[in-house]
């Protein structure tokens, strides 16, 4: 069996690590504000005049702040399965940092619910012949 290679669809925004995945984002050391996705080039909070924020690993948990189910393809660039696939989005609101991030739901939404505890998985989103693309997603915790 060949094992195809993981690329990652947004590069910097997560790592590949298959046990421990992680989101990539930045850290106000002034103000201690988070930012995801890492593009910031100042801190974010209008308050604080920090300049340089610091790369930092986000939670891979949280609960479930929304969601809702797409039962449409959506246009593309977005390359959806034949016969596409009802899914879900989720927002998460991270355990440690407090923020909201959007995020595909992973596997079977039995238990998926405002308030559910979720973690990070990385999934595949399509493959080609350049490998298995794959993103971050959440999924329901047991």
């Amino acid at each position: 069996m060949t094992t195809r290679q993981q690329v990652a669809e947004v590069e910097g925004w997560f790592t590949l690590d298959g046990a421990e995945p992680r989101l990539l984002g930045l850290r106000c050391p002034d103000c201690g504000t988070y930012v995801f996705p890492p593009r910031a080039i100042a801190c974010p909070n209008p308050e604080c005049p920090a300049t340089e924020l610091e790369s930092v690993e986000l939670s891979r948990r949280g609960t479930v702040w929304s969601y809702t189910v797409n039962h449409y393809a959506p246009p593309e660039p977005y390359v959806a399965p034949d016969p596409f696939e009802p899914y879900a989005v989720a927002a998460v609101e991270l355990a440690d940092e407090k923020m909201i991030v959007l995020g595909q739901v992973a596997g079977p939404l039995d238990g998926l619910a405002v308030g559910a505890p979720v973690e990070l998985v990385i999934d595949t989103l399509y493959e080609d012949d350049e490998g298995e693309h794959v993103v971050w997603k959440w999924q329901v915790a047991s």
